[in-house]
């Protein structure tokens, strides 16, 4: 008997892994991502959470990119348990989001246009700007391959790589940035009600993040209930449950009978409650219009729960009479002959839905 690590055939190495265009944007977001950390390493500098945050956002992405490549181009990907479709798609968008974030956090903290004193200098100045125009390449690179990625009408794919999917790495992230606002003196334990906005956000964020694990690892084909349908049933109670706190938390946080409707005067710069409980209150408001999006548009999504597990023991390599329907897909990508994600999404045109 072979081994499974042994190739179904064909080339040992996936040239289009770095070649298409998929690829190319790939190799970018390395180069442009070791040019962002290597200048605020050498001269440009960081301190505090901000800084850390950034480089370890830099690092992370630039790491995992390396691996996906390196995967993709060894065709070592169809050896992991893991949906490859939904992983990349899934990791792409959480790496704009950590891009954009660090490519608006670093220049807003870091760089200045007059040189600081000595000894940093000009040229302490002079990399910080570097860095930050190399930051800005590392957020376009990453949000090209989400829209290279991303589904059109009409396929089979992933369903991480569909707006919908997209739509869970955002509110995930909103909510990981709702909860930073919570901890810094948000005072959200004084009232029942507030502490309910918590729950909301809490039970929210894992409904997501299981959504986004069983995509991941391929368990969605495996159960034993269709996947859609409770996915859907999930969005749209996670809509009523921010609706709720989209009118609880600014009533208990800014009318005057609990809270206050503006900043008050001797708050401290940093560390005043009345902000965090205001930023809070807009990032409710904007994984509410998320999740209602990803409500909208789960409506022209359909799960193909075959072609999972029979085709896994060889690699999954696809059979002739789907051959033709998979390489649409995965012609943009370069991965023709590569496998099939655990549970395709098919993507309704608009004037065939049911």
């Amino acid at each position: 008997m072979g081994s499974t690590m042994d190739p179904p055939g064909g080339p040992y190495l996936n040239l289009g892994a770095v070649t298409s265009p998929v690829g190319t944007t790939r190799l970018l977001q390395l180069a442009f991502g070791c040019a962002t950390f290597s200048l605020v390493a050498h001269r440009g500098g960081f301190d505090a959470a901000y800084g850390t945050f950034c480089m370890s956002a830099w690092c992370f992405c630039f790491a995992l990119t390396g691996l996906v490549v390196a995967f993709e181009f060894t065709r070592l990907h169809g050896c992991l348990r893991l949906s490859w479709g939904n992983f990349t798609a899934a990791f792409a968008m959480l790496a704009t989001l950590l891009s954009a974030t660090a490519a608006i956090v670093y220049p807003l903290y870091f760089t200045r246009l007059e040189c600081p004193p000595e000894p940093e200098g000009c040229t302490a100045r002079d990399f910080r700007l570097a860095a930050s125009v190399f930051a800005a390449l590392v957020f376009v690179t990453y949000a090209t391959e989400v829209v290279l990625t991303r589904a059109r009408p009409g396929q089979v794919t992933s369903y991480m790589a569909t707006v919908s999917g997209l739509l869970k790495i955002v509110q995930a992230f909103v909510a990981c940035i709702i909860f930073g606002a919570l901890v810094q003196e948000s005072r959200y334990g004084r009232f029942v009600a507030t502490q309910w906005c918590v729950a909301v956000y809490s039970v929210c964020f894992i409904g997501t993040v299981v959504v986004v694990g069983m995509s991941v690892t391929g368990r969605a084909g495996t159960l034993g209930f269709p996947f859609d349908r409770v996915v859907v049933v999930y969005t749209f109670l996670a809509v009523m449950l921010y609706l709720s706190a989209a009118v609880v938390w600014p009533v208990f946080c800014f009318d005057p009978k609990y809270g206050s409707p503006s900043r008050p005067s001797g708050c401290p710069q940093g560390s005043c409650p009345w902000d965090s409980q205001l930023v809070v209150a807009i990032f409710t408001y904007v994984n509410f219009l998320f999740y209602v999006a990803d409500l909208a548009y789960s409506q022209r999504i359909r799960f193909v729960p075959t072609l999972t597990r029979e085709y896994k023991k060889s690699h999954c390599t696809v059979p002739k009479k789907h051959k033709a329907k998979v390489h649409s897909v995965y012609r943009a990508q370069g991965q023709r002959d590569q496998p099939i994600p655990m549970g395709f999404m098919k993507i309704l045109s608009q004037d065939k839905r049911t």
